[in-house]
């Protein structure tokens, strides 16, 4: 062990593990709650420590109840019934899909404290660092792949799904390759289609360039990149 032994059963491994499960919830709750998600300080904080609460549960049952304990059975429980919650934190709004992020962080926070609740207390705190780590710095990585991708995705409205053979012609005529497209039910009145196309562009094809091509058909109700 690194940390020390926090594994024996003791009123003081007890209080250790309960401490360290409030600190990394509370770190990883506001990471969050600084960012306005859904899940903030408390959610997450109190999601790790009822996880460290279930693991010292079942420490205490296999210590005071050996023959009747199973260590693998309330921690899948808490494993499973996380990602109900983490559905409540995902909203999809205007073709964005907002909150997976955070509902990621509730299960992976649960799973620390299910690792603090069983003493396994520097498994935990790697995870946490490891976390923090991926979600300040990840972004800037992911920033930079997009800004030097050759791919798009467009999201328009046509008037009609007649009218998207044009919008195709003109893109092909621009040596646009379309990698993929689907319709669906257009948010305008009338028989207007909703379309969303993955492009992928020659290097020197701006987006701007791409947009002024689906614009200038009178056809495209609105165009949006994501």
């Amino acid at each position: 062990m690194i940390l020390g032994d926090f594994a024996a059963w003791n009123i003081q491994n007890i209080l250790i593990r309960v401490i360290v499960a409030a600190v990394l919830g509370c770190v990883i709750g506001l990471d969050r709650g600084m960012k306005h998600r859904g899940a903030g300080t408390k959610t997450i904080t109190v999601v790790c420590l009822g996880a460290t609460l279930v693991m010292l549960t079942e420490q205490y049952i296999q210590i005071h109840f050996s023959g009747l304990a199973n260590m693998n059975r309330l921690a899948a429980q808490v494993i499973s019934g996380v990602g109900f919650i983490g559905v409540g934190t995902i909203i999809i709004s205007k073709h964005r899909v907002r909150g997976l992020t955070t509902a990621a962080t509730l299960w992976a926070s649960a799973c620390i404290g299910l690792a603090v609740g069983i003493g396994f207390i520097e498994g935990g705190v790697l995870i946490t660092v490891m976390m923090m780590i991926s979600l300040h710095v990840l972004p800037f990585v992911e920033r930079f792949a997009t800004r030097h991708s050759r791919y798009c995705n467009v999201f328009m409205d046509l008037e009609k799904s007649q009218d998207l053979h044009i919008v195709i012609h003109d893109l092909k005529e621009a040596g646009i390759v379309i990698d993929s497209m689907d319709m669906s039910e257009s948010r305008i009145a009338g028989e207007g289609v909703s379309v969303h196309m993955v492009l992928y562009m020659k290097k020197s094809t701006e987006r701007t360039e791409v947009y002024d091509i689906l614009m200038k058909s009178d056809k495209v109700v609105s165009v949006d990149f994501l």
